[in-house]
């Protein structure tokens, strides 16, 4: 039997954002008899997905994260890499700061490139303006492109390239069997947080800017002046935690909201929960609001969630400009719908494309087909 084509994945880091959840979700199901992926990341630190990687039969290897003032290493770290490894026939970037970089580098090496974008923004201040111009070049580099939806895919390469044949959109599936509700992992999970009489508000996500933690504390502020049997469920670690956590005693709310940190049992977290609330600033897609509506939860949502990503009618858009009052009416008038007695979503799921099935056979016959 001949031996798997190994597929590079670049990523900073393989901790449990959307992207890396994406990636491993494709991974997990792939015929690794016939593809194998190994990962470059931009980081020194264990990340939460290695030990997995490792499991599944992947290599990780490690560059410095780009500053600016290290650009020669950067590069010469690459160059390093692909004299090093010349097995490698196709590269996958995820990493869209440094990309026309990279990618550029493998291109003299011989590989086919992959650009892949999953996101609408590059956030703000001073870093956002340098990452925008790093990534304008990508366009002119990759030889394929990739999106989670149209936006995205305009945002970071332009509309002319999103109507090229080269242009595809992949969209961010899940598993969504592992999200059906079920009562009893529900009572387990929630006697297990104590919470098994409260109202659980949940939000998945890391702790950065995109994600408006500080304006959902706010909207729960509301939530809980009104229901003071209210609980907020917060899954996710990252740079603004401390920031957050602060916020949270400063408003007395110690007691009703809970930090889980970083989980690998999300579906379970899910089933605990009677609202998920996602007020994102931007969002490439949302991949965890499709794991929510896979899980049967009401969602109250931030009209900056692209329209790809509300397959139910459980979902309410609410605008970010509206106060946190508006937003908790919003979620007490939707809280009662299906609390207790969920909708299996899974049909509706599947129907919209996002079931893992259907997206880890289109990209392994992808691969495929660009060494054949």
């Amino acid at each position: 039997m001949p031996n798997p084509i190994r597929i590079l994945q670049v990523f900073a880091e393989m901790n449990r954002g959307g992207a890396e959840t994406m990636i491993m979700n494709l991974y997990r199901n792939m015929d690794r008899s016939k593809i194998q992926f190994d990962f470059i990341v931009h980081t020194e630190d264990k990340c939460a997905f290695d030990d997995e990687i490792y499991k599944l039969g992947g290599k990780i290897f490690r560059v410095p994260a780009y500053k600016g003032t290290n650009h020669s290493l950067y590069l010469k770290s690459w160059h390093f890499y692909f004299k090093k490894h010349p097995e490698y026939k196709i590269i996958h970037g995820h990493v869209r700061s440094t990309a026309s970089i990279y990618l550029r580098t493998a291109k003299k090496y011989g590989l086919i490139t992959i650009a892949h974008s999953h996101s609408t923004s590059s956030g703000n201040g001073l870093s956002a303006i340098a990452k925008n111009i790093l990534q304008y070049p990508i366009r002119h580099v990759a030889d394929y492109f990739f999106a989670c939806t149209k936006t995205a895919g305009e945002w970071l390469f332009g509309k002319r390239i999103c109507k090229k044949e080269n242009f595809n959109i992949l969209k961010n599936a899940i598993d969504a069997k592992r999200f059906v509700y079920n009562n009893v992992v529900r009572n387990r999970v929630r006697n297990e947080l104590r919470v098994e009489d409260k109202f659980v508000i949940g939000h998945v996500g890391r702790f950065h800017y995109s994600k408006n933690h500080q304006f959902l504390i706010d909207i729960f502020k509301n939530v809980h002046e009104k229901d003071e049997n209210a609980i907020l469920l917060l899954v996710g670690e990252g740079e603004l935690q401390d920031t957050i956590r602060m916020r949270v005693c400063n408003l007395g709310l110690d007691n009703n909201v809970i930090f889980t940190g970083v989980r690998s049992d999300i579906p379970e977290l899910f089933q605990a929960m009677d609202m998920f609330v996602f007020p994102s600033v931007y969002e490439g897609l949302g991949i965890v609001l499709i794991e929510a509506q896979a899980s049967g939860l009401s969602c109250v949502v931030a009209d900056t969630i692209p329209k790809e990503a509300l397959i139910t009618g459980n979902v309410e858009q609410v605008s970010l400009s509206k106060s946190p009052d508006v937003w908790a009416k919003a979620i007490f008038q939707r809280v009662n719908r299906n609390r207790y007695d969920r909708t299996n979503t899974y049909a509706e799921i599947k129907n919209s494309g996002y079931d893992i099935e259907d997206s880890y056979k289109w990209l392994q016959e992808f691969y495929l087909g660009l060494v054949e």
